[in-house]
């Protein structure tokens, strides 16, 4: 994308009703006004509130917003132009149970209050291979103490992923740890009992990697 589209995404997203962008340092000295707000300030309803953690153009969030209408969703990134496509299409569309948060991910404990998430989908992360990289790997154990502090005690996180390594990395981690595996595949369309709404929604680079004949694979869990 050239710069001069990603300039015009910019702009466009300080007007779009639906996309948040707040300052790092509003955020660090905690004075984010969403904190513990966001289903009666932002959707203006108590329906529980999803995240889609590196949303990308927000495929996913979108998606499931029009599969559930009942509950809200916020697809989070840093890279505003992405989130452009799938904030667009949500104000095409009516869809008021989306919203988009640009930020970074470490963050999130400063922009939700305590149990004020009750699910998170992680789809299609960076598996950060390289040992160097592990704290920016999204289901470390850092990053897993982070969502508990904003998750419902019972909150649900999906990870889906077409990373081997990724999946294998996950699985073993939360059994060291003790965590509540609920449902655990390496290869969803391969499955007849995969979760409906796994295997329902597909974005544009998960049929790119089916047609590579990678393998989907998804875990479904609760922390303790």
């Amino acid at each position: 994308m050239g710069s001069k589209n990603k300039l015009k995404r910019f702009k466009e997203n300080e007007t779009f009703s639906n996309v948040i962008q707040p300052i790092r340092e509003e955020v660090l000295s905690n004075a984010f006004p969403l904190k513990g707000k966001w289903s009666g300030e932002f959707f203006g309803n108590d329906h529980p509130i999803v995240l889609e953690l590196g949303c990308g153009k927000g495929e996913y969030t979108v998606n499931l917003a029009r599969k559930y209408p009942e509950k809200n969703f916020i697809g989070v990134d840093i890279k505003g132009a992405r989130l452009w496509r799938g904030a667009k299409t949500a104000l095409e569309e009516n869809l008021n149970n989306v919203g988009f948060l640009r930020t970074q991910i470490e963050l999130l404990n400063k922009l939700f209050f305590e149990n004020e998430v009750s699910e998170i989908w992680i789809t299609f992360p960076d598996p950060q291979i390289k040992y160097k990289r592990t704290k920016h790997r999204l289901t470390n154990p850092d990053f897993l103490d982070l969502y508990k502090q904003i998750l419902v005690p019972d909150g649900i996180i999906h990870l889906k992923t077409d990373s081997e390594f990724m999946h294998g990395y996950t699985l073993g981690l939360l059994q060291g740890l003790g965590h509540d595996i609920q449902y655990s595949h390496h290869d969803v369309y391969g499955n007849e009992f995969s979760p409906e709404e796994v295997i329902s929604i597909q974005t544009y680079y998960e049929g790119q990697f089916l047609k590579e004949g990678k393998k989907i694979t998804y875990i479904r869990f609760k922390l303790k």
